[in-house]
């Protein structure tokens, strides 16, 4: 018999990658498994109505939706990402209240996205077991590796961080929901070490998914390296660039038209990168720098790349398992976001140390990448078989539908042992 799993996820739309489409993925592979009720913002439905009418879900999947939003009188300050932090705290307070007055009946309450290590949730208020996650962490970014992002960048990382320490030591319902939560879902390792908690209460499932490419590969006669992301210091963009010039300048003559870096995202960072490029004077071309595009364009560059690198100081990295999808190998650091989504069987990464030796080891692993075809080859199989491994969706429905399973049993066992204790 399935169980019910109310799902609170301030973000989901199935049009769209990141926090809004991982939320839809595994809302509608739990709901395979166990009922869903699933709460989102009011401004969420259009798309998922859209998407549920054009794709039907199968008989198998029981989902229900609900769509709640703050009074507009009380949300008058909101104005796109200003104002965004204060709106998803109090939403996570106030729908605890929607969902009284709503009596929705349910066995466990959880707590999806938009999650991070320094921000609390409100469903341990509902009295039903309560799952908090998959919840992020980015560790704190080496000074010396934000300084070529400019003054900016080092003050908003400056800024950030004070955020989280201020959240980590005062507030006192973020302590609230990690003594309450029944299990915690890490993205990566360090959650466990930043949160303080015991290994029975925390399970590392990386969020990060995407459905495999229907089409083959299509290398390209040219040796094509491929990165993509939000163009902010926290990417390591400056870095990707460095590198890449750094080998570029160390081939000999006549394999320096073989390659070529390409850039695709956008961001505050995307004029200073463009300089960069700019001001090292290279041969039209070598460096690509496109703006964003949709998924169905992104296929040809993942299709057409050897080398996927990503120098990330986050601790998730959602582009790292669709590259692995690709069969494309990754060149990231070995750190708790991208170097832990990938191993050294299908790609490579590199150990923190100074910024200037992180940039000569990168140059050198691409050196490494297009000097040994079949390393790379060998990296490009590997890379598909951790993605089956790790990043389907169906498997992560599997996953995170073992989390509840194993709350509901825990659940179950705790009320046995105290009806006992009372009888």
């Amino acid at each position: 018999m399935k169980s019910t799993i109310l799902i609170t996820a301030y973000a989901v739309n199935p049009y769209k990658g990141s926090e809004d489409g991982i939320a839809w993925n595994i809302i509608k592979e739990s709901a395979k498994h166990q009922k869903v009720i699933a709460i989102t913002r009011e401004n969420n439905q259009s798309a998922i109505d859209q998407y549920l009418k054009e794709h039907p879900l199968s008989s198998e999947t029981s989902l229900e939706w609900a769509y709640f939003d703050l009074p507009l009188w009380t949300r008058f300050w909101k104005k796109g990402g200003k104002g965004a932090l204060l709106y998803h705290y109090l939403w996570h307070l106030v729908v605890v209240f929607f969902i009284w007055k709503k009596r929705f009946v349910f066995d466990i309450a959880h707590h999806l996205n938009f999650n991070n290590d320094w921000t609390p949730s409100f469903l341990w208020l509902l009295g039903k077991p309560f799952i908090w996650g998959p919840i992020g962490h980015h560790p704190k970014i080496p000074m010396s590796y934000i300084q070529p992002n400019g003054k900016k960048a080092i003050i908003v990382e400056q800024l950030k961080w004070a955020v989280k320490q201020y959240f980590w030591t005062i507030d006192p319902f973020l302590k609230i929901t990690k003594w309450k939560a029944t299990k915690i879902i890490g993205l990566n390792s360090s959650v466990q070490k930043v949160l303080n908690v015991k290994d029975d209460k925390i399970v590392v499932i990386p969020a990060a998914g995407t459905e495999r490419p229907n089409i083959k590969a299509k290398r390209t006669n040219k040796f094509q390296i491929l990165s993509v992301g939000r163009m902010v210091a926290l990417k390591g963009f400056d870095i990707t660039i460095d590198a890449f010039v750094q080998f570029y300048h160390q081939l000999p003559k006549g394999d320096q038209d073989q390659v070529q870096l390409v850039l695709i995202g956008k961001g505050p960072q995307k004029d200073i990168l463009n300089k960069k490029i700019t001001d090292y004077r290279l041969p039209k071309d070598l460096i690509l720098s496109i703006d964003w595009m949709d998924r169905e364009a992104l296929v040809n560059y993942y299709s057409a790349s050897q080398v996927f690198f990503f120098p990330s100081h986050e601790g998730a990295g959602m582009v790292v398992p669709e590259a692995l999808s690709y069969g494309i190998p990754v060149l990231c650091f070995d750190n708790y976001g991208p170097g832990e989504l990938m191993t050294k069987e299908c790609g490579i990464s590199i150990p923190y140390s100074t910024r200037a030796d992180s940039v000569e080891q990168f140059s050198l692993a691409l050196r490494k990448l297009y000097m040994e075809p079949a390393y790379q080859e060998a990296l490009a199989r590997q890379a598909i078989e951790r993605y089956k491994d790790r990043f389907t969706w169906e498997g992560k429905g599997l996953e995170i539908n073992e989390v509840y399973s194993t709350v509901l049993r825990e659940s179950i066992d705790r009320e046995l042992v105290e009806k006992v204790a009372v009888g």
